[in-house]
Order: structure tokens, then C-alpha cells, then sequence
């Protein structure tokens, strides 16, 4: 019998911590990079050295999934491509913190849990601040001192990721840099599923609702019946 899945599991569970904590110190160490900039080379170099840890711990764990997995590399890859693109942008890896929270919530056996509408929306809140306060980050980071940039200070980003999670898009600051406008794609892209996530959820939720209350009307109910 094949105790590879046993093993998975087992790391699954005893990396949940590791990974959260790492995923924090990975955005901590960012954020302060980004916007502490008359702090001393010193702290800065620390917060540097605390974001490539902990990018050096979501790479210990890939390695050991794939070897885990017993699949070759391509496939591995294939089968894990949002993990994967996720460790070449660990920008993205506080969202790992919401995968944690659906693990740890299915393990949570005879304890009450959220219905899955209310995940959905709860999961989806979540990776928006998240995805929202790293996109802002990185778009402030490398368009505030670009000619022409119009996303001068970090409230700007904030404003901006705004926009574009919600697809709105003012278009009164836009990012002027490459890497800026590739994050701003991404961005996009996560919006409308996200969005699109959110909308069919919250629709499921009332098609269930009205459907319970059609169901559990008496015959001859309806209302204004004689």
C-alpha cells in the first residue's frame, strides 16, 4: 500500500504553522522594505534577511511536496501550476493563509462550521485584503519614483488596487512601468474571478432560499390566496 498520501498529509499538517507564520513574516518584512524609508540600513537589511527566510521556508516545502508526490518534475509542476507560480511571486503567499484557515475549518469535525456561501465570501474578503495590500505594495514600490508615475504615495496604491479588484478603474492613477502594469493585469484577472465567485454564490444562496421557503409553504399559501 502506498503510504504517500499518509505522508502528505502529515507534512500538510504539521506545516500549517510554519507556513502561516512565514507567510506573515514574508509581508511584515515587505511592507516595512517598502515603506520605512528613513529607517536604518541596518533594520532594513533584518527585514531582508526575515523575507528571503521566509521565502526559503515556502521553498523547503515545495521540495518536500514534490518529493512527497512521486511524480517527475513536469508533472508535479502541472499538477501544482498555482503553487508553483505562486513560489516564483511569494508575493502571493499570505494568500496561503487561506488555505490554512479551509483546512484547519474541514479538520474541525462536530464543532459548527460556515455553510459553504458563507465561506465563499468570508475566503473571498479575505484573499481581497490580502491580494489588495500586496498589490498596492508592489505597485507603489516600483512606481513612485517613475517618470510620469501618478502613484506617488502609498495611499495612491491603496486607491488604485481598489479600483482594480473591483474593476471599476477610474483611471485617475494608473501604473506607467512595465512590472507595474504586469501587476496590474494579474490583478485584474484575480478581480473578476473573484468577483465572479462572490456574485454566483451570493445568487446560489438566494435560488436555495426561496427555493426552501416554496417547499416548505402549505398548498393553497400563496400569498393574497383567497
Amino acid at each position: 500500500m502506498d503510504a504517500r498520501p499518509e505522508k502528505q498529509e502529515r507534512w500538510d499538517r504539521r506545516m500549517e504553522a510554519p507556513l502561516a507564520v512565514a507567510s506573515l513574516l514574508f509581508l511584515a518584512g515587505y511592507t516595512v522594505r517598502v515603506l520605512a524609508h528613513g529607517m536604518d540600513r541596518v533594520w532594513l537589511d533584518l527585514c531582508l534577511a526575515v523575507t528571503l527566510g521566509a521565502w526559503g521556508v515556502f521553498i523547503v516545502d515545495y521540495v518536500v511536496r514534490f518529493r512527497l508526490s512521486g511524480l517527475g518534475p513536469l508533472r508535479f509542476v502541472r499538477a501544482h501550476l498555482l503553487g508553483t507560480i505562486v513560489l516564483l511571486l511569494p508575493l502571493l503567499r499570505p494568500l496561503q493563509m487561506v488555505k490554512i484557515y479551509d483546512g484547519i475549518q474541514r479538520r474541525r469535525r462536530g464543532k459548527p462550521r460556515l455553510t459553504l456561501y458563507a465561506r465563499v465570501m468570508a475566503y473571498s474578503s479575505l484573499t481581497v485584503t490580502l491580494l489588495g495590500f500586496a498589490g498596492a505594495l508592489a505597485v507603489y514600490q516600483h512606481e513612485r519614483g517613475a517618470s510620469g508615475a501618478t502613484i506617488r504615495t502609498f495611499g495612491d496604491a491603496l486607491w488604485w488596487a481598489a479600483e482594480t479588484l473591483t474593476t471599476v478603474g477610474y483611471g485617475d492613477v494608473t501604473p506607467v512601468t512595465t512590472i507595474g502594469r504586469f501587476i496590474a493585469v494579474g490583478m485584474m484577472a484575480c478581480g473578476v474571478a473573484l468577483i465572479g465567485a462572490v456574485t454566483g454564490s451570493f445568487s446560489s444562496w438566494l435560488i436555495q432560499t426561496f427555493t426552501r421557503e416554496d417547499e416548505e409553504r402549505p398548498p393553497g399559501g400563496t400569498p393574497g390566496a383567497s
